[in-house]
């Protein structure tokens, strides 16, 4: 039996190698920044690929990191047993131990058979501040101005939810660290300029900047017609409007229905049916959530692109409120000021099932 071959295309998860897709100017500026002493900042929706490029880079320059997401992290005492997990497998057990005797409360260690991983418990009277600036002290020490750690913190902003004095509390403490390079990630446009460019913030002007947008056009398209057969690749992008994930994904359904035989006049158009059946059940869960006014907003941008609150009959202010929510929330990009709908599956399912 001829042995099937493997699907160029991966999404959903870390990407590199030949999953990694151009970014070639982004890759060598993130370079360059490691190469230096200063710390990074990157701003860009959901999926664009911001964790991958900065892990690529990270890997190529051969320099260890930690990666911990807010989106994980409950509270300052959550954060600092995330840090010292994540500072244990970079650091040998022996080292770690004698590190920690100087800890003000000292933690204890286990196996957690679940997941063969460390976990850290502190006594319940432990001061919550205490723990996380000795577990931050070790980021440094474990470092050095010729191997610097690379620390990435991902969707950043939620620092701003998890405790309203965590962001100054946080800058205190990174300030003072030489031998490291941070990376600040964040989805959310308006919420992480207001942490970095906002001269009363504690993170003002932490680093340097760097917007990730969309991989133009005209490399992805390149991209996808090395792996895929015919030109398909105008389709494809037409539909995902060159979103990385969902781009990945399309190509993905089209590269399997291509080897079972569906031809490349309507494979496209199959995949994408396709990946609606898998979902539909989750686009409606997901629509019967949204009251009315929201569903009149997503009926609207799926329709035309835009929404104008005089065609729905909503007041202006409702529509904004409405707006910053499903942006919050996932289901709608904002950027640049501009709102669409993040998936363009759930785009394409409401102008087939919601009309």
């Amino acid at each position: 039996m001829k042995r099937r071959e493997e699907n160029p295309f991966k999404f959903g998860t870390i990407v590199d190698g030949d999953f990694f897709t151009d970014r070639r100017n982004e890759l060598a500026y993130v370079k360059s920044v490691f190469h230096s002493s200063n710390h990074l900042v990157i701003i860009s929706p959901r999926r664009y690929g911001k964790t991958s490029l900065v892990l690529k880079a990270a890997n190529e320059i051969g320099r260890p990191f930690i990666k911990v997401d807010f989106n994980s992290v409950t509270g300052r005492d959550d954060l600092a047993k995330t840090l010292l997990r994540r500072i244990y497998t970079l650091s040998p057990s022996v080292r770690f131990k004698r590190l920690i005797r100087n800890f003000r409360f000292t933690p204890t260690i286990s196996v957690n058979p679940l997941s063969n991983g460390v976990d850290f418990e502190f006594v319940p009277s432990a001061d919550e501040s205490v723990i996380l600036e000795d577990a931050f002290s070790l980021l440094d020490k474990i470092s050095s101005p010729e191997n610097r750690v690379i620390v990435i913190f991902d969707e950043f902003q939620r620092a701003a939810d998890i405790d309203d004095g965590l962001l100054p509390y946080l800058r205190s403490m990174m300030q003072e660290h030489k031998n490291l390079n941070y990376v600040l990630l964040g989805s959310q446009e308006s919420m992480m300029k207001g942490i970095f460019q906002n001269k009363k913030s504690p993170f003002y002007h932490f680093g340097t900047e760097m917007t990730l947008g969309r991989i133009p056009e005209s490399d992805f398209s390149l991209y996808l017609s090395e792996r895929l057969p015919g030109d398909l690749a105008p389709e494809i992008l037409d539909f995902t409007g060159c979103h990385p994930y969902y781009t990945q994904k399309l190509a993905f359904h089209v590269w399997n229905l291509l080897q079972e035989g569906v031809h490349e006049d309507e494979v496209v158009q199959k995949a994408i049916d396709f990946s609606n059946q898998m979902h539909s059940l989750d686009f409606s869960r997901m629509w019967d959530t949204f009251n009315n006014t929201k569903k009149k907003i997503l009926k609207e941008m799926a329709a035309t692109g835009k929404v104008l609150p005089q065609a729905i009959g909503i007041q202006p202010s409702t529509v904004r409120s409405a707006l910053k929510k499903m942006s919050h929330d996932g289901i709608l990009l904002e950027y640049g000021g501009h709102f669409e709908i993040e998936d363009p599956f759930f785009n394409r399912w409401i102008l087939d099932n919601a009309f």
